[in-house]
């Protein structure tokens, strides 16, 4: 079905000036004390009330008739930033909740967002005028499912008028939180709906999808990190702290000497109680700390004892422990105060995730880790306190966060897997679970900077190949040779790539959502089509785990 597109009808431009056709005359009417077409001569006061009379009559003809009124905004001072109806708003957040619950995160999605200086505001979904929404405006939608895949009660309206068929809507930017309880047949079923409907309509992702099952806390903690890099900000406090396990560094080494880029570590941490569970694809969640150095420079600052105990997070602790955990306040700001009248309210530092690279059969988690930097120069809080601040042998507060969208499929069919830099870690994983379970339809695609330097795990990967695991390896490096990305060879081996696809293929792609991630998209649909890509993300042999 051929889309619609949202235009400003000649029709909308002839009635705003038939409207001001009509004051004028109403004015005039008010001012007149008799005329040729008045049969009595009005005072002033019944002058102005037949003329308030005839404007009221036509701008309610004009209001059935014309323009579309703009959506009322839900009224509230904590959901919104801006001026005006629509205001500067960077993002519009909107939420389609049947129990109050997709309308909190959705609050507090808004809240996260202006805590970092962006414009933001909340409303219900039924409210969402999409031809009034302005051009730069970016949308999160967060919805729920009620019943066997139906939309709330309150989005009814919503789906009647603009999801009947699909609508233009190319360089619409969205992002997407579903919500819904897997012991139902359709999970997420609205939600899914939603985002097939953007799809069909050529609105673009921000991010992947992120489905929440019965609220559960690690897929929220992943929609707060697609906020924080939408925002530009590295310090988005989580909504709920992760209960982390107690694991031990056990191994750090870095991988690329020389390289043009940052410094990269092969990461091996094992777990205090011993127990070793995940699945390849799931995700590492990390409680980073301020090193001891960072710590102590802060105290002596300030001039605070490290050793003092104090209370907060219902225990007592040293001073310098809490502070290792929390973010540090200006020293000014504490200096002369008691230490208990601030240290209880110290915000604790957000997590950081990253992919794991490994399987439990290998006896450790491992982990690919870049150095980032700050705009300061200094390292950035989750990769400077794993490759630098935390000695080998340290303990490190670390989660598994499932992640079931990107686990292997269950079958042997071919798997094309494509990533960059240290997205190779989750790929890395993919295919040892795939060699163990003795499936060799793999072919990967990888892109760094320089191939002395930058390939990682190579005498693995090229060991696979060797053996047969590997059908296919393609590397594209790009600050050598013919500088090329992994999306270029991608389109390179286009016939190849149909040929997988046609065969059963799925297509997994790990790395970096700002520059790999959209790339590898265009090439697919370029080499595929959009209707196949399409077909492939809906029935789920199109799968991306993107940061």
């Amino acid at each position: 079905m051929k889309p619609r597109t949202l235009t400003m009808t000649p029709t909308l431009l002839g009635n705003a000036l038939l409207l001001a056709v009509l004051a004028a005359m109403a004015a005039w009417l008010a001012t007149q004390q008799a005329g040729a077409w008045a049969w009595r001569a009005p005072s002033p006061a019944q002058g102005l009330g037949a003329g308030a009379a005839v404007l009221a009559w036509l701008l309610l003809a004009f209001g059935i008739t014309g323009q579309r009124r703009r959506p009322r905004l839900a009224a509230t001072d904590d959901a919104s930033t801006g001026e005006g109806a629509w205001g500067s708003e960077a993002f519009l957040v909107a939420y389609a909740s049947q129990t109050g619950t997709a309308e909190r995160l959705a609050r507090q999605t808004v809240q996260s967002l202006a805590s970092t200086g962006q414009g933001a505001k909340a409303l219900p979904l039924g409210e969402l005028d999409l031809a009034a929404v302005p051009a730069a405006t970016r949308v999160l939608f967060v919805v729920s499912t009620t019943g066997e895949g139906d939309a709330p009660d309150a989005a009814a309206a919503f789906c009647r008028q603009w999801m009947r068929a699909p609508l233009a809507l190319p360089g619409f930017g969205y992002g997407l939180l579903a919500l819904g309880d897997r012991d139902y047949a359709n999970f997420c079923g609205f939600g899914r709906r939603l985002r097939q409907w953007l799809q069909a309509s050529g609105a673009q992702p921000l991010f992947d999808p992120v489905e929440v099952d019965n609220g559960e806390a690690g897929a929220l903690r992943h929609w707060q990190h697609h906020l924080a890099l939408l925002a530009g900000a590295s310090e988005l406090p989580d909504w709920q702290r992760p209960q982390y396990g107690r694991w031990t560094l056990a191994e750090r080494r870095l991988l690329n000497p020389g390289s043009l880029g940052e410094a990269c570590f092969h990461l091996a941490l094992r777990p205090c109680d011993g127990a070793l569970d995940w699945q390849a694809g799931d995700v590492a969640e990390v409680g980073p700390r301020h090193g001891a150095d960072e710590v102590a420079a802060w105290l002596a600052q300030s001039g605070f004892d490290g050793e003092e105990t104090v209370a907060a997070d219902g225990r007592r602790q040293a001073l310098a422990v809490l502070l290792a955990g929390s973010h540090l306040p200006e020293p000014a700001s504490v200096q002369g105060r008691p230490v208990a009248s601030w240290a209880a309210a110290l915000a604790p530092l957000p997590h950081r995730e990253y992919s794991i690279a490994s399987l439990p059969a290998d006896g450790a988690l491992h982990l690919l880790v870049r150095q980032m930097r700050r705009a300061d120069g200094r390292l950035g809080l989750g990769s400077g306190w794993l490759t630098q601040a935390a000695p080998v042998g340290a303990q490190i507060a670390l989660r598994v966060r499932r992640n079931a969208n990107f686990h292997a499929p269950p079958d042997g069919r071919p798997l094309v897997l494509i990533g960059n830099g240290t997205g190779l870690a989750g790929l890395r994983a993919l295919l040892k679970a795939r060699i163990a379970a003795g499936h060799a339809g793999n072919w990967l695609l990888f892109g760094e900077r320089q191939a002395a330097c930058d390939f990682h795990y190579r005498d693995e990967i090229e060991a696979w190949r060797r053996e047969g695991w590997l059908a296919r390896l393609d590397l594209a490096w790009s600050r050598e040779g013919d500088r090329a990305y992994v999306q270029q060879r991608l389109l390179d081996a286009a016939g190849t790539l149909r040929q997988w696809v046609d065969e059963g293929a799925a297509i997994y792609v790990c790395g970096s959502l700002a520059g790999m991630a959209p790339g590898v998209d265009a090439a697919l649909r370029e080499v595929l089509g959009e209707a196949t890509l399409d077909a492939l993300r809906s029935g789920e042999r199109y799968r991306r785990d993107v940061y």
